[in-house]
């Protein structure tokens, strides 16, 4: 015990009286078995990850803001839907009747032409002659003549009114043209021609259609003329066109006639309802 006591570099404790260690607080200096090391120490410090002394409580993320329609009330949101609910429908069936109009014809196109045809004419028809191997090269002017009863019931023949030459007159020198001036009377009469023959006799199911539509479009620009005199009213109308050449370029060898052709179409019976029409949409326009 003694050798072993010498060679020992621990500190012995004083025993107790029955040879066990004293009881109470442990002695300030540890033992070497239980203390580590100071090199340990600072190891396991630098390997050990920090904690924070305190840990803040995290806040809610922020709520986005609603917007385009979400951002409506309720009713706005309402009414907006049944807004663009409508324009889809009717850009839907606007391109099912041009669909329709332009397919070959079957057993839609057969049951319901006219409700097509209404839809289509005169805003929406389909013209490919811009896009033509051989494109228009004649000018048509479109004139029209009446029979006219006048306040004292006598009948009279008007001149020719040239119904082209007055649109070119009024585009000419307009930055802004109206679509009636540009294209609705020639649009009329490329549809009367389109479903007629060169005897004027209908051809197919927009015959009648094409010529009631043009009828009313002299009738109204005759009463916006002023045809027969004040409180004139028109009993029949004739139609006709005058088409010529456009003269080829200078460095063409081209040759085209340059005589104008003459197309008369039949006197026709203006009724009441058409007269009443004309008058109306003069008033409000």
């Amino acid at each position: 015990m003694d050798a072993y006591d010498e060679g020992s570099k621990a500190r012995h404790l004083p025993d107790g009286p029955d040879g066990s260690l004293p009881e109470g607080p442990a002695s300030a200096d540890p033992t070497p078995d239980s203390a580590p090391s100071t090199d340990q120490e600072s190891t396991d410090q630098e390997s050990a990850p920090q904690q924070p002394a305190s840990q803040a409580p995290t806040a809610d993320p922020p709520v986005p803001t609603p917007t385009g329609i979400a951002s409506l009330p309720l009713r706005s949101q309402v009414v907006a839907a049944l807004a663009l609910a409508v324009v889809a429908v009717v850009a839907c069936v606007h391109l099912g009747m041009v669909f329709l109009h332009v397919a070959p014809s079957n057993t839609v196109t057969k049951q319901h032409g006219r409700a097509i045809d209404d839809w289509i004419y005169p805003e929406f028809e389909q013209n490919w002659k811009l896009f033509a191997p051989n494109p228009l090269q004649q000018n048509i002017d479109v004139q029209v003549r009446a029979q006219v009863r006048g306040e004292d019931g006598a009948i009279t023949e008007t001149g020719w009114y040239d119904l082209s030459a007055l649109d070119g007159a009024a585009i000419d020198g307009n930055l802004l043209p109206s679509h009636t001036q540009q294209n609705e009377l020639r649009r009329a009469w490329d549809f009367y021609i389109g479903t007629h023959d060169n005897e004027n006799r209908p051809v197919g199911l927009r015959g009648d259609l094409s010529q009631r539509y043009l009828r009313r479009i002299v009738v109204l620009r005759l009463d916006r003329e002023g045809a027969g005199g004040k409180g004139a009213v028109v009993e029949s109308v004739q139609v006709r066109s005058r088409t010529t050449n456009v003269p080829p370029p200078k460095w063409s060898e081209e040759k085209v006639s340059d005589t104008p052709v003459l197309r008369e179409l039949p006197w026709w019976t203006v009724p009441e309802e058409d007269v009443t029409d004309a008058r109306t949409e003069a008033s409000a326009g």
